[in-house]
């Protein structure tokens, strides 16, 4: 089932096995009302900035879209408020120098949809794991790369706190296949390339 931070809220709940586009839609819709739900300082400009602002500035940067270290930083803040809060994580990531950040970040959504590669070149930052790389790459890229978070793992693996790159790929893989094909009663539904 998913739901906000694993926990039951008033909020739209749903089965991942669910096929109903518009069941899914109407789930998605009730997001930022699962967020207020949690009551976690700071959570709703966190994500206000992952979802909507972080995108915009990345894309601005093309041909080259990279993130710089505020940006990663903001993002880990965004991530440890969303779950468990991990300050060392925080410490690590705001001590890298924005030549590393940027290099690493242009060479990972570069290296998309090679999500092996792409989640490789972002784990060489002190501080960065599979879960945080994805979410670098998902702000960019959630077409290709989705964000790894706690709630997304339980529903599509079970609850799994493997959080290495052979899980993200399983998970991708299988949350790649939930996207392409969806049953909404009409034949298939089919979102992407």
């Amino acid at each position: 089932m998913i739901q906000a931070g694993g926990r039951k809220t008033a909020t739209m709940q749903l089965e991942f096995e669910c096929s109903n586009v518009n069941k899914w839609k109407e789930a998605l819709a009730s997001y930022e009302a699962c967020v207020e739900s949690l009551n976690k300082p700071n959570l709703i400009s966190l994500d206000d900035y992952y979802r909507k602002e972080l995108p915009s500035l990345i894309h601005q940067r093309n041909p080259n879209p990279h993130i710089n270290t505020t940006e990663l930083s903001k993002l880990v803040r965004w991530k440890l408020t969303r779950g468990k809060w991990r300050p060392r994580l925080l410490v690590f990531v705001s001590s890298l120098d924005d030549s590393s950040v940027k290099s690493a970040s242009e060479k990972a959504f570069k290296s998309l949809p090679d999500l092996t590669k792409a989640v490789s070149e972002l784990t060489v930052l002190k501080g960065v794991g599979p879960a945080t790389a994805s979410a670098v790459l998902a702000a960019y890229a959630p077409d290709l790369a989705p964000f790894m978070s706690d709630e997304a793992m339980g529903a599509a693996l079970g609850h799994s706190k493997d959080y290495s790159l052979k899980q993200y790929l399983l998970f991708a893989d299988k949350l790649q296949a939930k996207a392409k094909v969806t049953d909404c009663g009409m034949g298939t539904y089919s979102d992407g390339p």
